[in-house]
């Protein structure tokens, strides 16, 4: 076992722009973040390029980068990554796509995206209609598998693996009816149209269900990513309420953390969350920790819920991590966020984001450093342009 111990602490989505609400700053500024604060003043403090240019503003890009991987050379799409973690083995002539449970707001002028988690709906709820999908839409070269909330997976043997992908999230409240007139892709748009008197019998039984239609996106096949172990030398695992997160660790070898009562929202167990990667810290030499509440308040165009994201990702484990990392003999601790996800904008956003590296033996503060934001990263002039470079930097120098 490496003497040394490895934490990554993302808090996905956590970038943003200057805000005239609050006077110019971030979110990131203007939220109290004494622990990430702690970390970029006694640490690395710079920018780093998540996506590739020409490369979506995904998170399933991001991660895979800040986890070591090349998307360039290993992204082969989001929906695969997704079924591994849902225990799906796709075959090589098997592609996957992502299938959300939206709400669509169907108009005079036009079919709108109102709503891209279909408010979030729970899994109990979720589970029955993607059942219902399977037996209604089901065939033996097609199969719908019910996954968290309002993320599912639909299984599709031959399907069209390079078809156009339009994440629900950057379309919310704009006109997607358009979306579903490509005559290229007949087969898919037709999924989504026959997926509607699904839902409104489920609706008609249920008057408060949001869902009234699937989304389709994300296509793949399975990725052949080396293991961690085999690029990096080290044991390792990763603890996120994202099947997505999950299913890139599952493809890089990396053992699936489970933590009761991670949501992937704001009402997620962020003690849990530290707790777990330190008791992990144990055997392993690698944790990678994501916390997938900013990017869901960012989306939904809520400041204050983004900035009490952010504040309790911050208390409630960036601070503990920190704390319990002085455990260990040896550690690094990176702090990054995958990609901007602007309340302005409500989607991702390619801009480098601010990362943070510290070592146990850095112990003198830069009191020049202001804490952790875009900001203060940018003027430290520390800029890397690729974000796999920073794990090779972690475990190699």
């Amino acid at each position: 076992m490496n003497p040394r111990k490895y934490i990554i602490l993302v808090g996905d989505g956590m970038g943003d722009y200057p805000l005239q609400e609050l006077q110019g700053r971030t979110p990131l500024e203007a939220a109290e973040t004494p622990g990430m604060d702690e970390i970029a003043r006694r640490g690395r403090l710079g920018l780093v390029q998540t996506i590739p240019q020409g490369m979506e503003a995904g998170s399933d890009i991001a991660n895979l980068n800040i986890m070591g991987y090349d998307p360039g050379r290993f992204h082969t799409g989001r929906a695969p990554l997704e079924a591994a973690s849902m225990g799906i083995r796709l075959s090589r002539d098997e592609v996957a796509f992502r299938c959300n449970l939206v709400t669509l707001d169907f108009r005079p002028d036009g079919v709108f995206m109102e709503d891209y988690s279909a408010g979030h709906i729970g899994a109990d709820t979720a589970r029955p209609l993607v059942e219902s999908l399977q037996r209604h839409l089901g065939r033996d070269d097609m199969r719908f598998h019910a996954g968290v909330s309002y993320r599912h997976l639909l299984v599709w043997k031959h399907g069209p693996e390079h078809a156009p992908s339009f994440p629900p999230h950057d379309f919310t409240g704009r006109e997607v009816g358009s979306l579903l007139n490509d005559s290229t892709l007949p087969g898919l748009h037709e999924l989504v149209r026959k997926s509607w008197p699904i839902f409104e019998t489920a609706r008609a039984g249920d008057p408060g269900l949001r869902a009234n239609s699937i989304w389709l996106w994300g296509s793949g096949k399975a990725p052949d990513l080396p293991s961690f172990q085999q690029r990096f030398g080290l044991t390792g695992g990763v603890i996120s309420a994202v099947d997505l997160l999950k299913g890139i660790g599952v493809y890089a070898g990396l053992a699936p953390i489970h933590v009761p009562g991670a949501t992937g929202y704001l009402d997620t167990n962020y003690e849990g969350k530290a707790r777990s990667a330190l008791d992990r810290l144990a055997d392993l030499d690698f944790i990678y920790l994501h916390v997938e509440a900013p990017d869901e308040a960012a989306h939904s165009g809520s400041l204050e819920l983004k900035m009490r994201a952010i504040e309790d990702f911050d208390r409630r484990v960036v601070t503990p991590v920190l704390e319990g990392m002085d455990a260990f003999p040896d550690y690094r601790i990176l702090l990054v966020t995958d990609h901007y996800t602007p309340i302005s904008v409500r989607t991702h956003t390619r801009e480098a984001v601010p990362f943070a590296l510290l070592s146990r033996s850095d112990s003198v503060r830069d009191t020049k450093v202001s804490g952790f934001s875009e900001r203060a990263a940018e003027e430290t002039g520390d800029r890397v342009d690729a974000a796999w470079k920073l794990m090779d930097w972690m475990v190699r120098s």
